[in-house]
């Protein structure tokens, strides 16, 4: 006799699945246990914001008060197009600003009943009664009788509305910032996230109470958005040429994309001079404080530097493959790493970002940008920016992982990191860069791994350098070696050939994860 036993029990298996098959005394059989079925879900990230929320959440209230049945009635609304709820018409006008609902066509449903207030009270709203006569919208219905069908027909209007009634106020907003001072003249922001005044800004940090940090953009402060929820807070220096420019290019990429490695956008100020980000709260600081001793005596494991490695590396990789238009961030540096308080790794500060040309185009002429020391020399010598150019900022991040050393340093044999390693590492010793914290607590497969794809990474020509995809998958090996480790000794190798690697074929492109 052979039994089937279904397992209807879902699990989170983080990409890496490991299933036994093992068969219970109980069961009279020779035939060996085995599948017959499994299902996998992949989690898509969407090209385009999610519903307008005031009407996600009324369309939602009008199906669960009144029991609407319909096929296909679950998840957004409107988000995404081919998979939009039925009877649902939503407009799409902008592709940076939330769909709203245009119309919802539940006719000839014999509908009864009175509208409810919470709809009446929504201005924009019209109401439709083609083939429900006894649907009414007058406040003065009596709500007694049969009610058990108490569902109304609304047509949300707003959409088509709003839509021109926006085009209209950005005529109008161009049309008078035309007319000031071109130091004044630049375009309205507009973004799916909430919109705080500057007096709120000066509540919330306290009036500025507390400093995070400082940059070339401005000063970042410390704030509380209630409660439970800290905030960190980007003030833009009114002394910052590029400020501007900057400050939107940041909020036009946060608006579009969503990744649980990429710093999320909580909300932003834009009045008069006073340009305001507002960004969740990263409370374990950057990595390079942390590798430089500055944020804790205690230094990071090396299973940790490792997973903090993949972890970037697959936000980035989601902005090289996975956004549209894919991304390049231009200044990856270990300072714009955030971890939270789980030292989850983050990538932030996204001002210097630019979309790249996809297809037969192979790059973007533009003015260089970028850190000290991270820059891609092949990009700073031609101004030919590709995704290959946060490839090599990104490999100079591994080398400070690595040895805990700065990145320019004139004071060493060699001032740039990756010259010093090479030149450290001419007789093969790998303590000869590494960082003696670590003392000998890690797999030394996987620090030859990690270091010979830092090496890859930095190759002065763009096309020697592994993509961000392979430098993902690389780092998932070399973290699964790490975890495979299961104490106890472990000798060190002490000698390894690093040379740019050659195991990378330019021609592979792995699907984003």
């Amino acid at each position: 006799m052979v039994d089937t036993i279904p397992i209807r029990t879902s699990t989170n298996c983080d990409g890496y699945c490991h299933l036994e098959l093992e068969k219970l005394e109980w069961i009279e059989s020779e035939i060996p246990p085995s599948i017959n079925a499994m299902e996998v879900f992949m989690v898509l990230q969407l090209p385009q914001p999610e519903t307008d929320e005031n009407d996600a959440t009324t369309i939602n209230k009008i199906q669960a008060s009144y029991g609407i049945q319909k096929m296909g009635w679950q998840g957004d609304p409107c988000v995404p197009v081919q998979y939009k709820w039925t009877g649902l018409n939503c407009s799409n006008t902008f592709p940076s600003i939330p769909p709203r609902i245009i119309s919802l066509d539940l006719s000839n449903n014999n509908l009864t009943g009175r509208v409810p207030e919470f709809l009446a009270k929504l201005k924009l709203l019209t109401f439709i009664h083609q083939g429900n006569p006894n649907l009414c919208s007058d406040p003065s219905c009596e709500s007694g009788g049969n009610n058990k069908k108490k569902l109304l027909l609304p047509i949300l209007a707003s959409a088509a509305s709003v839509g021109i009634i926006t085009a209209v106020l950005l005529l109008v907003i161009l049309f008078y910032r035309k007319k000031r001072s071109s130091t004044d003249l630049r375009p309205s922001i507009v973004a799916n996230k909430r919109s705080f005044t500057y007096e709120e800004v000066k509540v919330m940090t306290n009036n500025f109470e507390r400093t995070l940090g400082e940059g070339g953009f401005g000063v970042v402060y410390h704030g509380n958005l209630n409660s439970n929820e800290q905030v960190a807070v980007k003030v833009l220096s009114q002394s910052s040429a590029q400020g501007y420019k900057q400050f939107k290019a940041e909020i036009d990429l946060l608006l579009r994309v969503h990744h649980i490695n990429l710093v999320s956008l909580v909300g932003y100020c834009e009045e008069g001079q006073h340009l305001v980000l507002i960004y969740e709260y990263m409370s374990s600081g950057n990595l390079k404080q942390h590798i430089s001793g500055e944020f804790s005596s205690s230094p990071l494991s090396w299973e940790n530097r490792v997973r903090i490695a993949a972890e970037t590396a697959q936000g980035l990789e989601y902005l090289h493959i996975g956004c549209k238009p894919p991304m390049i961030h231009r200044d990856i540096k270990s300072t714009n790493i955030l971890l939270d308080n789980n030292y989850q790794a983050k990538l932030g500060d996204f001002g210097l970002s630019r979309s790249f040309p996809v297809g037969s185009e192979t790059h973007v002429t533009t003015n260089v940008a970028g850190s000290p020391g991270y820059l891609d020399p092949e990009y700073n010598r031609t101004n030919w920016l590709t995704e290959k150019s946060d490839v090599f900022s990104f490999g100079v991040v591994l080398l400070e992982i690595i040895t805990s050393q700065p990145v320019i340093d004139q004071t060493r044999e060699k001032s740039h990191i990756g010259e010093w390693v090479g030149f450290r590492l001419t007789n093969g010793h790998i303590k000869n860069i590494m960082d003696p914290s670590l003392v000998d607590d890690y797999d030394s497969s996987s620090m030859w791994k990690v270091l010979e794809l830092a090496m890859s990474c930095i190759s002065p020509t763009s096309s020697g350098r592994p993509n961000m995809s392979q430098v993902a998958n690389e780092l998932q090996e070399c973290l699964l070696s790490e975890n495979s480790r299961k104490g106890g000794r472990h000798d060190m190798d002490s000698k390894s050939s690093v040379e740019p690697s050659t195991s990378f074929g330019p021609e592979q492109t792995p699907d984003a994860r």
